[in-house]
């Protein structure tokens, strides 16, 4: 197998109404120039977000994703990353995949009513952009294919898959997996007129101390022409964005609606002591080794249209500094023509470690960071029930400080 071919996808914005410019809503002008991102992650997995309880009849999960709209609205944010494919099923009536589980409680049963279609037409309506949010490889949270819905994909052909650190995975090193998971994701995009395709951070699982994730197969199959496993494990999820970006762009091309691609990862890509051309951290994971994921190289590249990295330290934290990251992410954005959005932890405004999170002002003292930074476009939140719930005010004074006072939904 040889690597892929060097290439870059500059995939363009949707335009979007502007008739709610005054309160944060998205407008992409036709020369690409984008508004400040303003973004909130609605988490769906394990009900995290939405809906609260599977158990909520259709109108009573309705009423709460308006809810989670409308108050993307008041604190004056203008996109919405909504998770639609959290573990390998589906948040609208898939070809590819059963009904998710957070849905009803039980996977592939058929809620009644098609959530992402609802949600596209509910965000728009708001002036708002969303975003389809989707993780490629998690299967579950337990390894046992059999207890999946019937006929699910992964219990149809689990050679596909690799149960590590009590989860359930499909295995990136195998072409048709690629294949699949893309075909699955994509489905959404044609689909819906969603604004964006977004990964998180979750590739190659993150690392467990003494487990082993078994590729030993797939390997011996495809990693011939490779120095180590490690570097082929990192050709295989270079091919997954390269290819999904391509796939995007033609897709695009055949519709004449672009939709835009990005990821949110973990924000050490490698330690400066791993490689000089690292930050000056200290991370115990980094994405180039842990996850396999080489963030920068698909920055530098252009596969991506923008990645917002999940930079979730306070200021001055000895080891993982938000005033080291967000300015090696703007180095290495620089020239590239990706935006670069910095992921914010709201979940952890008001907890004790580190101390820096008691202070209600530490968010806001973010954003004042980050515009000393041209190359930094505007920040996402984690996550959606936070930005509700703003228990310790600091999204309320980051409105106030930067994005000017909230509006009523």
């Amino acid at each position: 197998m040889r690597r892929i071919t060097r290439r870059g996808f500059a995939v363009a914005a949707l335009g979007a109404a502007s008739s709610l410019l005054a309160s944060g809503a998205a407008a992409p002008s036709a020369g690409g120039a984008r508004r400040e991102m303003r973004g909130m992650w609605l988490a769906t997995v394990g009900n995290l977000d939405w809906p609260s309880d599977a158990r909520l009849s259709p109108a009573e999960q309705q009423r709460e994703l308006r809810a989670h709209f409308d108050s993307a609205v008041k604190h004056r944010l203008n996109t919405v990353f909504f998770q639609v494919r959290a573990t390998a099923d589906a948040l609208w009536p898939s070809p590819y995949e059963p009904w998710a589980q957070s849905l009803t409680g039980q996977q592939g049963r058929d809620p009644g009513w098609d959530p992402l279609d609802f949600a596209v037409r509910e965000a728009h309506r708001r002036g708002l952009e969303l975003h389809a949010w989707c993780n490629p490889y998690r299967i579950a949270h337990h390894t046992d294919p059999q207890r999946l819905a019937a006929g699910h994909p992964a219990r149809r052909n689990w050679w596909w898959t690799v149960a590590y650190g009590g989860k359930l995975y499909y295995n990136p090193g195998l072409p048709e997996v690629r294949a699949f998971v893309q075909d699955a994701m994509l489905d959404a995009v044609a689909r819906y007129p969603v604004d964006g395709l977004h990964f998180d951070d979750y590739f190659y699982p993150y690392p467990v101390a003494g487990a082993h994730f078994d590729d030993d197969e797939a390997y011996d199959a495809y990693g011939g022409d490779f120095d180590s496993r490690a570097d082929w494990r990192r050709d295989n999820i270079d091919r997954l964005v390269h290819e999904t970006a391509q796939r995007l762009k033609e897709g695009g091309a055949r519709s004449g609606r672009r939709v835009r691609f990005g990821v949110s990862p973990f924000a050490v890509w490698r330690n400066q002591s791993t490689d000089p051309q690292g930050s000056r951290t200290r991370a115990g994971v980094e994405t180039y080794d842990g996850m396999y994921a080489d963030t920068r190289r698909w920055v530098r590249e252009r596969w991506l249209d923008y990645i917002a990295p999940q930079v979730y330290w306070p200021l001055g934290t000895e080891g993982a500094d938000y005033a080291e990251l967000v300015p090696w992410w703007s180095r290495t954005v620089e020239g590239t023509g990706v935006d670069l959005y910095i992921g914010e932890a709201l979940y952890k405004a008001g907890t004790s470690e580190p101390a820096a999170w008691k202070n209600p002002a530490e968010l806001s003292r973010h954003l004042t960071f980050a515009r000393g930074y041209p190359q930094v476009g505007g920040h996402i939140y984690f996550s959606a029930k936070e930005v509700a719930k703003d228990r310790t005010g600091a999204l309320a004074r980051v409105v106030h400080d930067h994005y000017g006072s909230p509006t009523r939904p």
